[in-house]
């Protein structure tokens, strides 16, 4: 009968497994009983070693980083450094990376496919904030240094963010700009060799152990708006920079930074391409930025069903299991729904990029991705948090990770541009 097949179904899936748990809708589809048009081998043997990696070397130590993070924001650093080595030895930290440049190219070859994966394998850490000091603010920071830098600059800078010796991360937003990228005020004056640049940056992620930030100045001040604005990649051990942590609702361990540049002098190697084009290098950089999020979105939602299906298999009430309950199983199937759909426009977006869609086409698309990313993982954070009930609640215990999750929701949803933004952008992309 239909029931008797319904009865049994949970198990003949988990018999069917490929790699990951065998918990129904808790992977994606292609790590459990579904074949994929997108993924060959290297991209299995791929996943395996960055879940390993993040098992290992992640997982065990998010929750003592988070508090120490929160009890001590100015005075803690965790040991960053020592993992960006870890990593890079474990060939998870620098794949996507030129050789040439010190990158870690896996057999096979780099494709957004493996880019996809990497983000994705690493926010089932449960920790956002964790994934945005070491992954995301890299990201971010290195593309316009490569992409636009001097040959200097990418075998000095370059190498040594790729290698994990240094922390990069990108400066743009201003404490009254938001959004508004483009009211850049921070600016340079030319002095011979030198630009002297001042001025204050606002929500740096990674900021407080960077050792470079790639920075947006107004280079020309009888322009506004995007015009007359450059890129710089400065050093953060110059005279005049100072920083501060940034005491954050989520993302504790994201090292946030407010930063002051007060008469820095800055060598004109240190610029990026060309001066005053700045703003056409920030743009280019904001689809793969907004790419990332929405992977991370992807797993952090599949992560959630994960711990939700787990956690309402061995909670009894009322002479039950929790999953027993209709109400329970229906948060479960909405969760599912929105977030299959999630990953299937992600893998869409990847495949975009993968086959080099030009990234003025892509903009709207991403745009709509992000939102949709960040609504699914908020969806996704309350129903969980209705499911473990006040054990959500707690920073430790059975519902640490919806916890923290549920915390950072607002991180995702706002940073990398809001969602009211990314509505707009996309009409406006789309000639609507």
């Amino acid at each position: 009968s239909f029931c008797t097949l319904l009865a049994l179904a949970p198990t003949t899936m988990a018999d069917t497994f490929k790699y990951g748990e065998p918990v129904v809708y808790s992977e994606p589809s292609w790590y459990q009983f579904f074949e994929s048009p997108y993924y060959e081998p290297k991209h299995v043997a791929f996943r395996g070693k960055v879940r390993a990696f993040v098992e290992a070397e992640l997982v065990p130590h998010v929750a003592e980083w988070e508090e120490r993070h929160i009890e001590n924001p100015n005075g803690f650093e965790m040991p960053i450094r020592d993992f960006l080595r870890k990593a890079y030895k474990a060939g998870v930290f620098a794949p996507q990376w030129p050789e040439k440049y010190g990158g870690t190219p896996p057999e096979g070859g780099w494709d957004m496919w493996m880019d996809f994966i990497k983000v994705y394998e690493t926010s089932l850490c449960g920790c956002p904030g964790l994934c945005a000091s070491w992954l995301f603010t890299m990201s971010i920071g290195l593309p316009p240094v490569l992409n636009h830098g001097s040959e200097e600059m990418k075998q000095t800078v370059g190498r040594d963010v790729i290698t994990g010796k240094k922390i990069i991360a990108l400066a743009i937003t201003e404490p009254w700009g938001g959004s508004d990228v483009a009211q850049v005020r921070t600016f340079a004056v030319k002095d011979g060799d030198y630009y002297v640049i001042s001025g204050e940056k606002k929500f740096i992620s990674g900021g407080m152990n960077a050792d470079y930030c790639t920075t947006a100045v107004r280079t020309d001040r009888t322009k506004k708006g995007m015009d007359g604005v450059s890129l710089f990649v400065i050093p953060m051990n110059l005279k005049g920079v100072e920083r501060e942590a940034i005491k954050t609702q989520g993302w504790w361990a994201s090292n946030t930074a407010y930063i002051m540049f007060d008469q820095v002098r800055v060598h004109k190697k240190y610029l990026l391409g060309k001066e005053n084009h700045g703003f056409r290098y920030i743009m280019e950089n904001f689809n793969t930025e907004r790419f990332g999020m929405i992977a991370q979105c992807a797993g952090a939602s599949h992560e959630m069903i994960r711990e939700s299906i787990k956690y309402a298999r061995n909670r009894h009430t009322f002479g039950q299991p929790l999953i027993k309950s209709q109400v329970i199983r229906h948060k479960i199937a909405a969760m599912a729904m929105k977030t299959e759909a999630l990953f299937a426009f992600t893998e869409q977006l990847a495949y975009h990029l993968n086959i080099g869609v030009p990234q003025v086409d892509l903009g709207a698309r991403m745009a709509l991705g992000k939102v949709l990313a960040t609504q699914t993982m908020e969806f996704c954070a309350r129903e969980a948090s209705q499911i473990f009930g006040g054990n959500s609640y707690m920073r430790n215990g059975p519902g640490e990770k919806i916890e923290k999750f549920y915390r950072d929701v607002r991180a995702m949803a706002i940073s990398g541009g809001s969602e009211e933004i990314m509505f707009e952008l996309a009409m406006r992309g789309s000639k609507l």
